[in-house]
This record gives structure tokens, sequence and C-alpha cells, in this order.
């Protein structure tokens, strides 16, 4: 095979993890392998997950095989957990978190996409491999790329994070609790993790007035409003 992998970007480090269904199914996520190279550090145990049992064809399944076979050859840096090793370190720029020891690299043939996750330390899983539809994937990073919306219950805009930013509610006791978000759709947000993490952008906001919360984004994208309090027609600021 003829493939080129690279370094992952910012963006698509997220999808070498596992995502809720939602984000899986709209990336065309078709499932992910895992192995670790054993305590010798060149042998290869793996299993597989399969996260959308449909796109799991038997085109794909011929070009997974002959890809990961291929990076597992002399030469390749699956051989082992030292040429893993060597292959992350000389493209410091893929490191996910040093302090983790994590790399992502991303590797794209016709239809498919494969965002690898490395850590080459011994103790820990050597390899994760998310796959997906290409186009599925490559649609749902260009749309993310907007951000995610905040509004009022009036859908005015308050701000834009991005795509797995953080935003920090706070509550009208003076608590408060920060929150990763995920990009859905332009109309539609996943706040935090959990069955009950999915809004309609205007749902969460009608949400936050009722408790009274204020939304406070801690990442922001640029061209973002910065009017960050929610204002209700009929009573005060919500907090």
């Amino acid at each position: 095979m003829n493939v080129e992998v690279r370094p992952a970007t910012k963006a698509e480090q997220m999808y070498c993890y596992t995502q809720s269904d939602q984000i899986m199914g709209q990336t065309g996520c078709i499932g992910h392998l895992r192995a670790d190279m054993g305590d010798s550090g060149d042998q290869f145990f793996h299993d597989w997950t399969s996260h959308c049992e449909r796109l799991l064809t038997p085109e794909f399944d011929d070009e997974f095989n002959q890809l990961i076979n291929q990076l597992r050859e002399d030469g390749g840096f699956l051989k082992s957990r030292a040429a893993v090793s060597t292959y992350c370190y000389r493209q410091i720029d893929s490191a996910i978190d040093l302090s983790s020891q994590d790399f992502a690299f991303r590797a794209d043939t016709k239809d498919y996409s494969y965002l690898l996750r490395l850590n080459p330390q011994k103790g820990m899983y050597t390899v994760y491999c998310y796959c997906y539809q290409r186009e599925f994937l490559d649609h749902h990073l260009k749309q993310a790329e907007k951000g995610i919306r905040f509004i009022t219950s009036n859908y005015t805009e308050l701000f834009r994070i991005p795509d797995g930013g953080k935003i920090r509610i706070l509550r009208e006791d003076g608590t408060h609790i920060d929150k990763v978000c995920r990009y859905i759709d332009d109309y539609h947000v996943e706040v935090g993790s959990g069955w009950d993490s999915l809004f309609h952008i205007c749902q969460f906001a009608e949400q936050m007035e009722r408790c009274h919360n204020t939304v406070l984004p801690l990442d922001t994208m640029e061209n973002s409003t910065r009017n960050t309090r929610s204002r209700p027609k009929d009573r005060g600021d919500a907090r």
C-alpha cells in the first residue's frame, strides 16, 4: 500500500479516542484496534472493538489488515516498541501530551482514514487505531471548525468556543463547574459526558436561565462575541 502517515492536527487528535455514539456515528467510525507489544517489545497482542457493524465491510477489512501488516513489516514503525519510540520522538509535534507520552498520527486512503494514538512506554497499550470513513470524518471536521455557539434563549449569540473547548458554569450560590464541550452540528452540542449531555443550543440556554446560571468561555475563538451574560427579557441577569 502507498499510504502517507503524518502527525495529526490538534482537531484530529480528539478522534484518536472513543467518542460518544453521536459523534462516532457522524464521523463514520467503524471501530478501533488496540495492541500492546508484550514484555519483549516486539510482539503484537491486539483486539478489535466495532462501533458500527454495517460499515465493517470486506473491502475495509482487507485494506485495514493490509495496512497493519505493512506497518508491522521490517522498517515499519509498528515493528517494535523501540521503532514506535524512535518514530514518535523524531516527530515531536505529534505529541498529544508529553507527560503521558501519547502521540497522534493520521493515515488516509481513498475511502478510509486511520487515526493512530501511539505510546512507547512499556506497560501501556502501544497502539490505538481508530478507523473512519474518510468522507464522513472530513465533513465533520470541516463543520466543527465553525466552533460551538452559545446563545440566549432568544438566539442572541454570546460567544463561541472551539470543538473540545471548555465552559465554566457559575451557579447562583457562587459555586462553579467546568465542562468540556463537543460540536455536534450548528444547533446541537455535547456539554460534558453522560446520557444527559446532548443539548439543542436553545434548550441549554433556557436551562441555564431557569437555574440563574452564568456561562463563561474558558476557551475562545477569534471574533467571538464577548457578551457572556445571558439577559432574559422578563427578569434580571442569569447567574
